[in-house]
């Protein structure tokens, strides 16, 4: 199997080749690369390898800046230290990734899923597994609303958002200083809008930040009852279809 390396970092770039061939010593690491340009340079002037580990971020730009410049024609594996749930969709598809800092275990789970994948799914499945992350990665999350204060307009950044949650067919926020904001959006649509890494869906009126959480109490029917920072509410429940994964977003 040939590999190709695209990482900025030369200490890291050697210390994934040596885990590589500590995985499978027949791997034959073809080349490093360091930047988009050189890692565009390689491509074009060297036979597609049968799989690349690549970082994502640079020395002069985001590795998916290489997608936009050559042709890549074999499976990828990210090695990256982005949110494990951005890549969710990304992570039981054809490709892998690997969350830094890199480990054997790590390297080998990968290799061995690629090894897996590619006897069973096409090169253009996998490309366009590809092209899948590369959007859910660049998406933008929306940074503030508007919101009518009185007479006056004022914006609220998301940093100051606690919690989204609906009462009587409204929408509100609740921010750190205390106060409920009514918005222009249903949940369903803030849903879309927020960074999944940051709010989590817990069931029909909620949608909240790991930072809202005041405790979590064990409830009845292996459900969890959330107490929010300034809510009074005490019937904040974790819908019960939605606790296993409730935990593993708080757990990433």
């Amino acid at each position: 199997m040939r590999v190709l390396i695209i990482e900025d970092e030369a200490q890291a770039a050697r210390r994934l080749e040596s885990l590589i061939k500590e995985a499978d010593y027949a791997i034959s690491v073809e080349g490093h690369t360091d930047s988009v340009k050189s890692s565009v340079k390689w491509l074009k002037e060297n036979s597609t390898p049968d799989l690349i580990f690549m970082d994502i971020q640079l020395g002069d730009g985001l590795s998916f800046e290489i997608f936009d410049q050559v042709e890549v024609k074999c499976p990828v594996v990210f090695t990256t230290a982005y949110d494990e749930y951005a890549l969710r969709a990304f992570k039981v598809n054809s490709v892998d990734y690997i969350l830094k800092p890199i480990d054997s275990t790590s390297v080998r789970a990968a290799l061995v899923k690629f090894k897996g994948l590619t006897q069973t799914i096409p090169a253009s499945s996998i490309l366009t597994n590809i092209e899948h992350v590369v959007q859910m990665l660049s998406r933008k999350y929306k940074e503030r609303f508007v919101v009518r204060v009185g007479e006056h307009l004022r914006t609220i950044e998301m940093r100051d958002i606690r919690y989204f949650f609906s009462q009587e067919k409204a929408t509100f926020c609740a921010t750190e200083d205390g106060r409920h904001h009514i918005l222009d959006f249903t949940l369903e649509q803030l849903e879309g809008m927020v960074d999944p890494a940051v709010f989590f869906r817990i069931n029909r009126k909620y949608l909240i930040s790991s930072r809202s959480i005041a405790d979590i109490v064990s409830f009845s029917n292996s459900r969890l009852r959330i107490v929010l920072k300034g809510s009074d509410d005490n019937d904040v429940i974790v819908a019960r279809e939605r606790v296993q994964e409730f935990k593993d977003w708080l757990d990433r």
